[in-house]
Parts: structure tokens; C-alpha cells; sequence
């Protein structure tokens, strides 16, 4: 099935889905469900393949979101159960107001009719993604990346096995069979059938989506995301959160990137941090974390000398750039130029910092003595997500099922004329 004909039964199939009661939605998810985990040989007979393929085009890191194992599996069909659970959005009144002439009028939520995903090698955004679209009611059409496509494949084909037990169109999931960058474009232009895009992947797709796209998008992911030891944080607190934020999972958008640590503190506090993400890990058989170091730091510790562009990429992987800053508002001011807009951190036990770091760092996110790797639907109690909005229009964060519908208003009279 090329392309087109895959929007044409996807545009078909929104229009049912629009009029699906949540009982009937919850059934196919519950469904869904189960059919991924009768499915599990199948699909992890197909990851293996996709796996093999990469060996050697891929980090290691990113082979790990691209491997599967039935633990994997079984945390996929658990997120469909926690969106099952979920209240439907659909119908929902945002505001009501009764007008002096008797005119009821309500901002209800509908859904947003066909939502297209472009992502890269991360096989469990085909089941999130999947369950948020069709709960919302719309139709999904999935468009993942190369790397990831048999995995994907044997997903949907369980998925659809859940659609159908549950009596909803099976042309409401769709997944894009032609992996190259013109399927891409071609959904970027498909004026007419696809509603909303969400890309979900690196700065180049993302980019691309922005530039390029016809529909309207959605720009999520590129995570730049800070950790800012002020003067006054409690240090054994900062040291637990930057391992968690960096090293629990390198891969992701909302692991950390940059420390940054207030001249007061980086004397004694570099060379702890050092010791946990280097020393500790060596000595414990883990993964050491390569620092990039400013000029200030590179005087307090050893590790590598930093670029200018290292404080403006995002690795996704065991690197991490450090600078020494001479006051919290020369932090808030190098996130404001280098940072996504995705998760930044405070750690500190000064309130007033706290209070002005949170309110004057400009990002979806914005942590105070915390990991920056909460910055996801299920921590946030959306069940899945969809992505993180890292723009400001209509989804903002974490993206759950309200923020994949829009509204209209419904007017009810009893034959007021203006």
C-alpha cells in the first residue's frame, strides 16, 4: 500500500473513530493489550532482526531504544492499560457560559481527526502513540524510521488484532511501509488528510518537520537540558540527581546534558562529581561519563577541554559539558542561549533562588531539587505520551490525551435571532 492510499483509509476512518464511545475505545485498548503480549515471540523474533541490521550503524545507546525483551514488552501493554483507565477527553465541556438572550454555549473537546507520527528507533512510541490517538478518537498513522521498521511492523499487526476484536476500523492504525525520506515528505504535505503531525526523533527531523510541513506540527523532543548547582545546594542531593539525570538512561530527551555550578561551590564540589561519574563508575564496572570542561572547571578537575558546541549539543549518550558560572543569573542567562526549552533543574536549598530560577528559565519543565528525567506522560500521570511539546502554542510538556484534541463550540438556542 504506497502512501496516499494509506491516507485516504486513514482520512476514511477518523470519522468513525470520532463517534466511538469510550467503552468501546477502552475494549479495543484492553485489547490491544493483550494482543501485543500473545504477540511477544513474533515481535522479538523481528527486533532481533532489527537489531542485527544496526549492529555497528547505531551506538550502543541507541541500540538500547531500539531493543526489545518481553520486560519491554510487557511495560508497552501496560502503558495501553493505564490509558484505558484514563478519562476520555472526548466531549468533554473546557467552559460553559449561558448568554443574558438564553444562548448556551459550550467549548467541548473533539478529537483531532487524523494524527500522524514521524519517529526514529524507538519501537515502544508505536504502542504509546497508538493508544493516546485512538482514545482521543482520532485515526494514527505511524511513519518510524528504518532502523526500526520490523519491530514496528509486528507491533501494529498485533495492535490491529486489538481494533478489530473490539469492533472499531482496522484503517484507523496505519503504518507508513516506505521507509525512505520522501514517505516523510509526503506526509509533511498531506494538506487535507492528516490533522496534526507530531515528529518524534532527533534535531534534524524535527527541524525538517518545522520547515517543511505543510499541516500543522507539533515540535517536540530536542532535549538540551541543564543542571544548575547553585551556592547554597546540599551536594550529596546534587551528585544522586545528576547520575540519575545523565546516566539511568543517556539515550533519552530528558537526560541532562550540562552541569552548571556556581563559582562558590565548584571548588569543593567538581571534584565529588568527578569522582561519581568517573571514578565510582569505573570502579563499579559501569559506563564512565566523559566531561567536557570550561575553561573554570578544566582548572579544578581533569577531563576533556570543551568547545563552543558542546554546550549546544545534545549527546544521548555518556557526555556531559560542565561550566563554572559566577551566579545563578549568569546560569538562568546561559540556559536562556544554549537550552531546547525542554527540562532544566535547580539544586538548592536557598527558596529565593529556587523562586527565581523557576520563574525567569523559560522551558516546558523547570525543576527545583529534582531529576530532570521526570519529564515524561507516564511520571507526569498522562498514562503515555506522545512527545514533549517543547513549543508554547496549544501543547506545552509532557503530551497526553487532552493536549491530542481540540474543540469547538456547540451553541444551543431556542430560536434567538441576532
Amino acid at each position: 500500500m504506497n502512501t496516499q492510499e494509506l491516507l485516504s483509509r486513514a482520512k476514511a476512518a477518523k470519522a468513525e473513530m470520532a463517534l466511538a464511545d469510550t467503552d468501546t475505545k477502552n475494549r479495543a485498548l484492553l485489547a490491544m493489550a493483550e494482543a501485543l503480549i500473545a504477540h511477544t515471540d513474533e515481535i522479538l523474533s523481528e527486533n532481533a532482526q532489527d537489531v542485527k541490521a544496526a549492529a555497528g550503524k547505531i551506538s550502543e545507546v541507541m541500540t538500547d531504544r531500539l531493543r526489545l525483551n518481553e520486560a519491554r514488552i510487557a511495560a508497552m501493554a501496560e502503558g495501553i492499560r493505564e490509558v484505558a483507565q484514563l478519562e476520555d477527553p472526548v466531549g468533554r465541556v473546557l467552559s460553559r457560559v449561558e448568554r443574558p438572550n438564553g444562548i448556551v454555549i459550550e467549548k467541548t473537546a473533539v478529537p483531532m481527526g487524523v494524527i500522524a507520527i514521524i519517529y526514529e528507533s524507538r519501537p515502544n512510541v508505536t504502542s504509546d502513540a497508538a493508544a493516546l490517538a485512538l482514545k482521543a478518537g482520532s485515526a494514527c498513522i505511524l511513519r518510524c524510521g528504518k532502523e526500526a521498521h520490523r519491530s514496528a511492523k509486528a507491533i501494529v499487526t498485533a495492535l490491529k488484532d486489538g481494533l478489530t476484536a473490539a469492533g472499531l476500523p482496522v484503517d484507523a492504525l496505519m503504518l507508513v511501509e516506505d521507509t525512505s525520506r520522501e514517505s516523510a515528505r509526503e506526509l509533511m504535505r498531506a494538506r487535507g488528510y492528516v490533522d496534526l503531525l507530531i515528529p518524534r526523533g532527533g534535531a534534524g527531523l524535527i527541524r525538517a518537520c518545522v520547515e517543511e510541513a505543510q499541516v500543522p506540527v507539533i515540535e517536540t523532543g530536542t532535549g538540551i537540558c541543564h543542571i544548575y548547582v547553585d551556592r547554597a545546594a546540599d551536594q550529596d542531593m546534587a551528585l544522586s540527581i545528576l547520575e540519575n539525570a545523565k546516566c539511568s538512561r543517556p539515550s533519552v530527551c530528558n537526560a541532562a546534558e550540562v552541569c552548571l555550578v556556581h563559582q562558590d561551590a565548584a571548588k569543593d564540589f567538581l571534584p565529588k562529581f568527578k569522582k561519581r561519574m568517573v571514578d565510582d563508575r569505573m570502579a563499579n564496572g559501569l559506563q564512565p561519563v566523559e566531561l567536557r570542561l570550561d575553561p573554570r572547571a578544566a582548572q579544578i578537575i581533569d577531563g576533556a577541554t570543551a568547545q563552543e558546541k558542546d554546550f549546544d549539543t545534545e549527546f544521548l549518550d555518556y557526555i556531559m559539558a560542565v561550566k563554572v558560572v559566577d551566579s545563578l543569573q549568569e546560569a538562568v542567562a546561559h540556559i536562556a542561549s544554549h537550552s531546547t526549552g525542554h527540562s532544566e533543574s535547580i539544586i538548592t536549598e536557598d527558596a529565593q533562588a529556587a523562586k527565581h530560577f523557576l520563574s525567569a528559565v523559560d522551558s516546558a519543565a523547570v525543576y527545583w531539587n529534582a531529576s530532570t528525567r521526570f519529564t515524561d506522560g507516564g511520571e507526569f500521570g498522562l498514562g503515555c505520551e506522545m512527545g514533549i511539546s517543547t513549543q508554547r502554542l496549544h501543547a506545552r510538556g509532557p503530551m497526553g490525551l487532552q493536549e491530542l484534541c481540540s474543540y469547538k463550540y456547540i451553541i444551543r438556542g431556542q430560536g434567538q435571532i441576532r
